[in-house]
């Protein structure tokens, strides 16, 4: 009998108004456990709250399923190992790494250096219990999305399982938004069809990534094409979010800084489905489990009115009907 597919939230996201001030962790495993919706959290605890993780995890019968962090090569090594390592006692399945685009000296990192240190990561995860999975994120080697798939053949061609987490928000965000296509050229490889952005057609790169069975972990945050930016929100140096996040149940009037279409989360949800088709085929089931990630970040929902929570809790019920339709 197939694994069943768990569903879980980041913890980041176990608050109502992005506006609102973080709750404490007690709350925060509180309100997980009584949504009753969940089947673990997903975090690398700070080293000074590991043991309360911990306690808080049993308590509510939550297990620390997942985790992860974000790295830069020449100067992270030795954290990424200790993650991996705390993964493993803690019980995660896997550890969601995020690769910065520089090198600590300032050079943008080659496919050679996130192979070298994606084979390093599995090495030590492998021993730990506790896989590494390379992340699509904006801001990371992995937004110039074509190398994913280039860095994925050179780790299989010398032997070695490559896995990744798919967080398809960062891909859906960019269809039909000039601002975002502008970086790494992304408009001029969707025009001669190297690159294919929307989930719908044909040679799509989420369903180049899911079909290769590269796809361990995944995260789900709403996006929709040119996905308004957070004006909300900002980052330090005052620059609006880039906006990669959107409702995924209507908010409350004024509680989200643009007008709600229902109707634009297609694609989005489409991105899901090839997922969730391509689960229900796997007899490895090697997609194990889905976090959740509606968070209060200055590129998500920093500043937004509606309840971060309670998108996550309608966005669990949308993919369990779903994922039940299939069979999982």
């Amino acid at each position: 009998m197939t694994a069943p597919l768990l569903f879980g939230i980041q913890t980041n996201g176990l608050m109502h108004a992005g506006a609102d001030p973080m709750p404490d962790l007690a709350t925060r495993f509180q309100m997980a456990a009584d949504a009753g919706c969940f089947d673990y959290v997903d975090k690398t605890p700070d080293p000074d709250q590991v043991e309360e993780f911990q306690a808080l995890s049993q308590r509510h019968g939550l297990p620390i399923r997942a985790g992860g962090w974000f790295y830069a090569l020449g100067a992270d090594e030795a954290l990424l190992e200790h993650n991996l390592k705390l993964g493993g006692k803690l019980g995660s399945r896997v550890h969601n790494v995020q690769i910065k685009l520089l090198h600590a000296d300032g050079h943008v990192v080659t496919d050679d250096e996130v192979m070298a240190a994606y084979l390093r990561a599995a090495e030590i995860g492998a021993e730990a219990g506790c896989m590494p999975c390379f992340e699509v994120h904006v801001n990371m080697w992995s937004e110039d999305f074509p190398r994913v798939a280039k860095v994925a053949r050179m780790v299989e061609a010398r032997g070695v399982e490559f896995n990744m987490t798919l967080d398809h928000s960062h891909v859906i965000f960019k269809i039909d938004n000039p601002g975002e296509q502008a970086i790494f050229d992304t408009a001029a490889k969707v025009r001669s069809g190297a690159l294919v952005l929307d989930p719908f057609k044909p040679g799509n790169v989420i369903e180049e990534w899911v079909a290769a069975g590269w796809v361990r972990h995944a995260h789900a945050r709403a996006a929709v094409p040119n996905n308004p930016k957070n004006t909300a929100g900002s980052h330090p140096d005052g620059k609006v979010g880039r906006g990669i996040q959107y409702p995924f149940v209507e908010p409350k009037p004024g509680a989200y800084h643009a007008p709600f279409d229902a109707a634009l989360l297609e694609p989005w949800k489409e991105g899901l489905r090839i997922l969730l088709r391509h689960r229900s085929k796997d007899v490895g089931a090697k997609l194990g489990q889905i976090s959740t990630e509606f968070i209060p970040g200055p590129d998500y929902g920093m500043g937004c009115g509606y309840s971060l929570l309670e998108q996550a809790v309608a966005c669990v019920g949308w993919m369990r009907g779903e994922a039940s339709a299939l069979g999982l």
